[in-house]
């Protein structure tokens, strides 16, 4: 079975309601590292030449056009299939 945050992300229909905690732990499941500097959550993985950098909205939520970057990224090393 899917994971829910998994499709939601690679629907692309909800990418303003994403939860900001969802997509942190979404990318830590498909082993990505991460590191904090302040509110920033930079996350990186091997094989994988992009660096993720989110900041969660003030009502919790992921910022849209980094739900599409994660969309992006998972589809481009087609990183969807380990979730």
């Amino acid at each position: 079975m899917k994971d829910k945050v998994l499709s939601t992300v690679l629907s692309g229909l909800s990418d303003k309601n994403v939860r900001f905690e969802d997509l942190r732990k979404l990318l830590l499941r498909l082993n990505f590292t991460e590191r904090n500097k302040g509110d920033h959550h930079i996350f990186h993985k091997e094989h994988v030449a992009e660096i993720i950098n989110l900041q969660p909205l003030n009502d919790g939520k992921a910022k849209a056009y980094q739900v599409k970057q994660v969309r992006n990224l998972l589809l481009k090393y087609k990183l969807h299939n380990e979730g």
